[in-house]
């Protein structure tokens, strides 16, 4: 991603180049430094503007794509507001395939950018007819002139972090880095991002985090396809219930679950302690960090950065309502709720 200084010809100039912000309070009883890769910073708030720019660009290199075309894609939200963006710029129809955990706020979201949107039911197997893997394929069967980006299949989706992401990484902690926490929904970060580190330094250890009811871990450490692994959970854009090709899981050391009461915890904490607004999945990051550091994966000489994805506005209906919380069954007597909203008269 090319380096901005001054005025940028539009928004895509922006993507990229994020910031490492230091944890001050969360980790601060930990041994080594932690840092925080925030995405939130990228101009439509998620990393997932990596993967949309650079996959849309290299259609249009390979003639692929043109004008008047289409782009289609599967989204719990990010990568759809990511190819919403990217297409309003290069001037392409954009229509998404959109996983129902996704939020309603994401889905206003998606539409206010133009984006025409099919919400179909997550807690269905990949290959049922109304999965939003089998909708977008569908869609792109049925529609002339359009291009599937197929994140999950999508070579380029690690491509673009390993051009983009890890070379990032490296230079802002000056190749000093021992270890690196990410979320793998598609795998294409912590596939991208642990590859350009390892060819780096192959001391690096690249830590990965599931969650609860994904079948990602085990595969990893069994090569098996375990369906009763599988069970409906409530965190977005993490885990999966089948092996996205665009995950290299050669280069992923270990995976650590989470469950989706810690995260949604961890998320609020982040907010509250470190002043960072970030999304459900940066709270599984997180959680996990610390998962792993109990099992002693740090000592003082650790430089940890974790990688967190999105901005905690696209979950305002979600970990950020108390009301959502205590329906979930997350707030119990040593939970803290947030400040008291009152309404004066």
């Amino acid at each position: 991603m090319k380096k901005h200084n001054g005025i940028t010809n539009n928004i895509l100039d922006l993507v990229g180049n994020t910031p490492l912000v230091r944890l001050n309070r969360i980790t601060n009883e930990l041994d080594g430094q932690f840092l925080a890769k925030y995405e939130a910073f990228n101009p439509g708030h998620s990393m997932k503007d990596r993967i949309a720019t650079h996959i849309v660009e290299q259609a249009e290199r390979k003639g692929i794509l043109k004008k008047g075309s289409k782009v289609i894609e599967t989204t719990s939200g990010n990568t759809g507001f990511s190819v919403a963006l990217v297409c309003i710029i290069k001037g392409y129809e954009c229509i998404l395939a959109v996983n129902s955990k996704a939020s309603k706020g994401k889905i206003n979201m998606l539409r206010a950018m133009g984006a025409k949107v099919y919400v179909c039911p997550a807690n269905v197997s990949a290959d049922d007819p109304r999965s939003y893997y089998q909708v977008a394929k569908r869609l792109h069967e049925e529609t002339a002139d359009s291009v599937y980006i197929n994140q999950y299949f999508n070579e380029l989706n690690s491509e673009a972090h390993y051009l983009s992401t890890g070379p990032e990484i490296w230079e802002q902690t000056d190749g000093k880095l021992t270890h690196v926490v990410v979320a793998s929904g598609t795998g294409g970060t912590i596939s991208g991002v642990g590859k350009y580190l390892k060819e780096k330094n192959p001391n690096i250890k690249v830590l990965g985090v599931d969650a609860y009811g994904s079948i990602l871990k085990k595969f990893h450490e069994t090569s098996d396809f375990d369906t009763d692994e599988i069970y409906p959970y409530r965190i977005e854009g993490l885990g999966k219930n089948l092996i996205p090709t665009a995950t290299n899981f050669e280069v992923i050391d270990v995976f650590e679950k989470v469950t989706d009461e810690d995260a949604a915890h961890k998320a609020r904490q982040l907010a509250l302690e470190e002043g960072l607004f970030t999304g459900y999945t940066s709270g599984a990051v997180v959680q996990a960090t610390l998962q792993y550091a109990d099992q002693g994966y740090f000592d003082k000489d650790s430089m940890v950065v974790m990688i967190l994805p999105d901005h905690g506005s696209r979950y305002m209906e979600k970990v950020y309502s108390d009301d959502w919380m205590r329906e979930q069954g997350f707030f119990d007597a040593k939970k803290h709720e947030t400040n008291t909203l009152e309404i004066i008269r």
